[in-house]
């Protein structure tokens, strides 16, 4: 009994554990009791210097505040976009902290080149913008070999990337590291070349994707660009690659020690040259079907056709492949077998390419249209002109691109000629360099037309355009011929009319370029002094030549009246380019009056350097011995020269006192020395003294300065002899003239007054005086009659013969009487001035009683102190008479 009441009671006790519990719908269930409250409620913990940030502290950190090495890391991220956030942190970084490259550049690069081949397109253009603007720039400096070679395989790994847009990426990325790096190309030229053809061959998206396909192409041109395209650049080059591979290849030994041999880019070209004709013709249908030539194809078609003429370019004259006779030279290396590439190649361009000459259009098309046509006919012409140095080309083809390079010298092209003349100018630059060797080689009639569209091209350029400068170039190969090139045929008279238009548009050249394009102007004088050299083997030349000195009139400097001078573009010019001007003037076989005279007042300029001055001089002189130039023009130019030269400042005491290189007085000096060193050389002095004299005293007549009338005495001087060779009339005048001279002279000689600058003044004086010294002592006559002069001089009352302007008063005869006396003191202290002076005694008495009489003269109002002075005068005069000799001077 006791077992069932124990029983009951637990049954009682578990049903309270399950008991049911009425729900009312709608109400919310309370928590259970056993549950556990998960609210905390605390205050801020603060941990100093715990935080994340301060662990980058000091670090370069983008504007995320991520550094460097996290950077790196998150271009690594599955997703593009955490991708291309990197590489634009690594820019921005990079942008602030500049030094972070340099110091980090190889591990930056290790990560960089993971991205190159990115299945994303955006991260990939992301990672080539950082590389065009940051990185290769900031890497400039450096030693860009290893951090290039870097790069090079994944380069290569994206090229062969089953998507195409990866493939043209990657030519893209090649592209930016030639043109930072351009050795790269002929290091790793075979693999470039052969997936360049590998993609052009996939034809599939030549249509679809012209933008991608543009940038390889233009990829291509720039490595091809690199090519040499003669012996010279072949050697060179080839040797610069030798020098430069160990460097570039420091990190990877296993890699070949040689550079690409120029007899693999030959193989590798040969096979590029069809993939890259029949990828032009692929564009050739769609471009006859549209209305117009859109952009992109324009510059696919504009890419390929530049990457076949460079690559015709190196095989004709980088391989000298060209033809015999013409421009014949020899291999700069043992290279495969050429005449494969006859064989090859040569048909291909032929058929495939030159046959499609010309591109034109089957509708009417705009003018833009009709200029990108215009554009791809000339690279096609420059093409057929390169390889016609390989072989001759038919006959028929060859006048086809004669049509055409005559029409576009000439601007018959439709096209062209309502684009305007810029755009012609501009695209004819490609064209000009064959003249020369064309018209050498065609016949007759089309010599006779290509030289007449070549003149007019000539001709209608602006003259600071590029077409002139490279048709000055063009016309120095055909005037003066160069590397084997024949010269024309001057015995024909249209040859020679072609001929005497080029020759007579310089002098008009060089005028209407003025100062204001120096580089042009000194292109010009080059090609003149080219032809002036010439001239001497070429009497047709040599005749032009000397006809068109009467243009040059403007370009030195034209006097339309007295002391009125315009000066031309020579002055301003630069000293190399005056110095070809100035050689020109040699080659003159007769140099008239004019030009001299022209040259002569350039010398008169200020703003002409010394020693442009002193060249002139010298060449001038060297084509006066040379038969150039007659003696009485000759010597008109010395005479034109020293007596107009202005000297400054006309005080001749003046500059002794202030700053000396305020005056050209000393130019002026090694002027007038070096013209008399020149007239010691010109011949018989006697005759050249004749023709002096008559033009000295002619000039003197118009009273110049002291310093030009004293250069001129000296003329005369270094071809006087002893006696004097002047005539009497000469002397008579130049005694009445030269009182004068020496009295302006003396006059302007201060006081003395114990200072070191009276013995200064006293040396600058005898300068002045040493020329009429040296005519006294060749004349006794001379003396006399300059004494006599000055005797009359001091009671005359009006102006001395010298200065006309001067109006003279009671001082004036006092200052005068002053310098008459230091004058003769002056040749009293030369010795052989002195014996002749005591044969003229009765004529320095005259002058002692002149000065007495005017002393007592009462028509003169003189003050006391003014008579004390003459008095004074008197008794210096009369203290250096009593100690003359009596004896008669010995002549």
């Amino acid at each position: 009994m006791v077992r069932n009441k124990a029983s009951s009671k637990k049954q009682q006790k578990r049903g309270v554990d399950f008991k049911k519990i009425k729900r009312k719908i709608g109400r919310k269930l309370p928590p259970p009791k056993n549950a556990t409250n998960t609210e905390i409620k605390s205050k801020a913990i603060i941990l100093p210097e715990q935080s994340v940030a301060s662990e980058k502290a000091g670090l370069a950190v983008s504007k995320k505040g991520l550094t460097l090495k996290e950077l790196l890391q998150q271009t690594s991220h599955h997703n593009p976009k955490v991708r291309k956030d990197a590489l634009i942190g690594i820019r921005d970084l990079f942008l602030k902290y500049p030094t972070e490259l340099k110091l980090h550049k190889y591990a930056v690069m290790e990560k960089l080149r993971e991205r190159i081949g990115d299945n994303d397109r955006v991260v990939r253009e992301t990672l080539y913008q950082l590389l065009k603007s940051v990185v290769f720039p900031g890497c400039k400096e450096d030693n860009q070999g290893p951090f290039i070679s870097m790069m090079m395989a994944y380069i290569f790994n994206a090229m062969t990337h089953l998507a195409v847009d990866v493939r043209l990426m990657a030519f893209k990325f090649f592209d930016l590291v030639v043109q930072h790096y351009p050795p790269s190309f002929s290091l790793y030229a075979e693999k470039i070349l052969q997936n360049y053809e590998d993609i052009l061959q996939k034809n599939q998206f030549y249509l679809q994707d012209k933008g991608k396909l543009k940038n390889a192409l233009a990829g291509l041109v720039r490595c091809l660009t690199l090519l040499p395209c003669n012996t010279r650049e072949v050697v060179s080059s080839f040797e610069e690659n030798l020098a430069g591979q160990s460097v570039l290849h420091a990190f990877e030994p296993d890699l070949p020690k040689d550079p690409a041999g120029f007899d693999l880019i030959i193989k590798k070209l040969r096979d590029l040259m069809p993939v890259l004709i029949n990828c032009f013709h692929e564009f050739i249908p769609l471009v006859h079907a549209t209305m117009h030539l859109d952009a992109q194809s324009f510059d696919c078609m504009l890419y390929i056709l530049q990457s076949i003429d460079l690559a015709v370019r190196f095989f004709v004259y980088g391989t000298g492949k060209s033809q015999p006779g013409l421009c014949s030279s020899i291999h700069p290396y043992e290279g495969p077998d050429m005449t494969m590439w006859d064989q090859d190649v040569s048909p291909v361009v032929l058929k495939k390419l030159l046959v499609v000459f010309p591109l034109n259009p089957r509708h009417d098309v705009s003018e833009k249209d009709g200029d990108r046509y215009f554009i791809l006919n000339v690279v096609i012409t420059e093409i057929f002109l390169h390889f016609s140095e390989w072989s001759y080309p038919p006959p028929d083809l060859l006048a086809i691109f004669l049509e055409f390079i005559e029409n576009a010298l000439s601007g018959k092209t439709s096209s062209v000629a309502e684009s305007g003349k810029a755009f012609r100018e501009k695209h004819l630059l490609s064209l000009l360099p064959f003249i020369p060797k064309l018209v050498s080689r065609v016949s007759r009639n089309w010599r006779l037309r290509i030289l007449q569209a070549f003149t007019k091209a000539f001709k209608d350029s602006n003259p600071e355009s590029s077409v002139k400068l490279a048709c000055l170039s063009i016309i120095e190969e055909m005037l003066v011929p160069r590397h084997g090139i024949p010269s024309l045929d001057a015995s024909d008279p249209e040859i020679l009319g072609h001929h005497t238009t080029w020759i007579r548009e310089l002098p008009l050249l060089l005028i209407m370029l003025g100062d204001k394009h120096p580089s042009y102007s000194k292109v010009v004088l080059h090609l003149q002094l080219r032809l002036g050299q010439c001239a001497l083997l070429n009497s047709a030349v040599a005749q032009e030549y000397d006809n068109i000195q009467y243009s040059l009139l403007e370009f030195y400097c034209t006097c339309l009246e007295e002391r009125s001078m315009f000066y031309g573009p020579f002055i301003k010019l630069a000293r190399d380019s005056q110095e070809l001007s100035v050689c020109c003037l040699y080659y003159f076989s007769h140099l008239d009056s004019p030009l001299l005279k022209s040259i002569a007042f350039c010398c008169l300029c200020d703003d002409l350097e010394p020693f442009m001055l002193f060249r002139i001089i010298e060449v001038l002189h060297s084509a006066y011995k040379a038969g150039h130039i007659q003696i009485a023009d000759h010597i008109s130019f010395f005479i034109t020269l020293l007596s107009r030269f202005r000297v400054f400042p006309e005080e001749i005491y003046t500059v002794m006192e202030g700053d000396r290189m305020m005056s050209n007085r000393g130019i002026f000096k090694s002027v007038t020395s070096v013209v008399s060193s020149c007239l010691l050389q010109m011949g018989e002095d006697s005759l050249v003294f004749q023709i002096l004299e008559e033009v000295i005293l002619d000039q003197m007549s118009l009273r110049p300065p002291i310093d030009n009338i004293c250069a001129m005495l000296r003329m005369l001087l270094i071809l006087d002899s002893r006696p004097t060779r002047l005539s009497d009339q000469s002397v008579i005048y130049l005694s009445s003239f030269l009182s004068g001279y020496l009295i302006d002279v003396a006059s302007g000689i201060p006081e003395d007054d114990g200072k070191s600058t009276s013995s200064i003044h006293v040396n600058t004086c005898h300068y002045y005086f040493l020329p009429c010294f040296l005519l006294f002592t060749r004349s006794e006559k001379f003396l006399k009659l300059t004494l006599d002069v000055m005797g009359s001089l001091i009671t005359k009352n009006g102006s001395s013969p010298f200065s006309p302007n001067c109006i003279l008063n009671a001082t004036d005869h006092t200052n005068r009487i002053r310098a008459i006396v230091e004058i003769l003191i002056l040749m009293h202290k030369d010795v052989k001035i002195q014996r002749i002076l005591s044969s003229c005694k009765s004529e320095i008495d005259h002058i002692l009683q002149n000065m007495l009489s005017l002393q007592a003269s009462k028509g003169m109002n003189m003050s006391i102190e003014e008579r004390h002075n003459i008095q004074c005068a008197f008794d210096r005069l009369k203290c250096i008479t009593s100690t003359l000799p009596s004896v008669p001077p010995i002549i």
